[in-house]
C-alpha cells in the first residue's frame, strides 16, 4: 500500500506542475489576445480605403492588368497558407491546413497547378512530412506579425503574379487563414485576392451601388495600378496575418483552460485514491497491531496455565 501511496503522489505533483504551466500560458494568451484585436482594428480602415481606390481606378479604365483582369483560361495559381509557429493552440493550424487542402484540390479540378507559400512551421512541417513541394515559407513571426513581415510575404507573391504563366508566374492568387470571430469562434476561411472581383470589392468596402467620380490618370492607369498592386496585396496579407494571430492566441487560450481543468480534475481524482490508499495502510496496520496484540495475550494466557 505504501508503495501505491507514493505513486499517486509523485503523479499528484507532476499534473500540479502542468496545470500550473497551462494557466501560466492561458493567462498570457488571453492578455495578447486585446492587443492582437487592436491590430486588427487598426488595420481595417486602411485595407478598406486602399481597395476601395483600386476598385474607383479599375472602374474608371479599360486597362488589363493583373490586379483586376481575370484570365481568359487560368491554369496555374497560388495558394498562401498561414499557420502557427507554436503548437498547443488545439485545432487551429489544422483546420486552416484541411482549408488549404479543400481549395487546393477545388483548383486542380478546375484544370488549374496550384503553388503553395507557407507561413508558419505547423505547415512547413505539415507539407515536409509528406513530401510535398512549397514555392517558398516564412517562419518566426505568426504571434505577433509587423508590416515588414507581410511585405517579405508578399514580394514573390506579387512577382508571381506579374511574370508569365509560361515563365512561373500565376493566374491567380488565394490566402487560407484564421478568420477571428469572437473569443470563442474562429473560422478557417479562404479568398482569392487576385484579380480582384470588384463586386466583392464593392460588398467589403460597403460601396454597393456607389457612383464613383470620374478619373483623369497622368501617366496612365496602368502605372497608378502598378503602385496600388504591392500596397493592395501586402495590406491584404497583413490583414490575414493579424486575424491569424489573434485567432492564434484565442484558440491557445481556450485549449490551455481546458488543461487547467483537466489537470484540475485528475488532480482530484488521485487525491481520493492517495486517501483510500492511506487509509487502507491505516486499516492494515490497525489490523496488524490488534492481531500482535491477540497473539501476546493468548501467549501470556498459556504459560500462565
Amino acid at each position: 500500500m505504501g508503495a501505491q501511496l507514493r505513486v499517486y503522489k509523485r503523479r499528484i505533483r507532476a499534473i500540479t506542475a502542468t496545470k500550473k504551466i497551462t494557466k501560466a500560458m492561458e493567462m498570457i494568451a488571453a492578455s495578447r489576445i486585446v492587443k492582437a484585436q487592436r491590430k486588427v482594428a487598426a488595420s481595417m480602415p486602411y485595407a478598406t480605403e486602399l481597395t476601395r481606390a483600386v476598385t474607383a481606378v479599375a472602374t474608371g479604365s479599360n486597362t488589363k492588368h493583373a490586379l483586376t483582369t481575370e484570365a481568359e483560361q487560368p491554369t496555374r495559381a497560388a495558394i498562401l497558407l498561414i499557420t502557427s509557429d507554436r503548437g498547443l493552440a488545439g485545432g487551429y493550424s489544422s483546420n486552416a491546413i484541411k482549408q488549404a487542402e479543400r481549395l487546393t484540390e477545388r483548383l486542380r479540378a478546375e484544370g488549374k497547378e496550384v503553388d503553395t507559400y507557407i507561413v508558419g512551421r505547423k505547415g512547413v512541417a505539415y507539407f515536409g512530412f509528406r513530401e510535398r513541394k512549397v514555392a517558398d515559407s516564412w517562419t518566426g513571426f505568426t504571434d505577433s506579425p509587423a508590416y515588414d513581415d507581410a511585405k517579405r510575404v508578399a514580394g514573390p507573391l506579387i512577382e508571381a503574379i506579374q511574370l508569365d504563366t509560361a515563365e512561373g508566374g500565376v493566374d491567380e492568387l488565394h490566402v487560407v487563414y484564421t478568420e477571428f470571430v469572437s473569443m470563442m469562434t474562429q473560422n478557417a476561411v479562404d479568398g482569392r485576392m487576385l484579380p480582384l472581383s470588384l463586386d466583392k470589392a464593392e460588398e467589403e468596402t460597403g460601396a454597393k451601388g456607389e457612383i464613383l467620380p470620374l478619373f483623369d490618370f497622368e501617366p496612365s492607369a496602368e502605372d497608378v495600378l502598378d503602385a496600388l498592386l504591392p500596397r493592395y496585396v501586402e495590406s491584404r496579407i497583413y490583414n490575414a496575418l493579424l486575424q491569424s494571430a489573434a485567432s492564434e492566441h484565442a484558440a491557445r487560450r481556450r485549449a490551455m483552460k481546458s488543461a487547467t481543468d483537466n489537470a484540475g480534475d485528475l488532480i482530484k481524482s488521485l487525491s481520493r485514491l492517495a486517501n483510500a490508499a492511506r487509509q487502507a495502510e491505516i486499516t492494515q496496520e490497525i489490523s496488524e497491531i490488534v492481531g500482535g496484540a491477540s497473539a501476546m495475550a493468548d501467549a501470556t494466557a498459556g504459560s500462565d496455565k
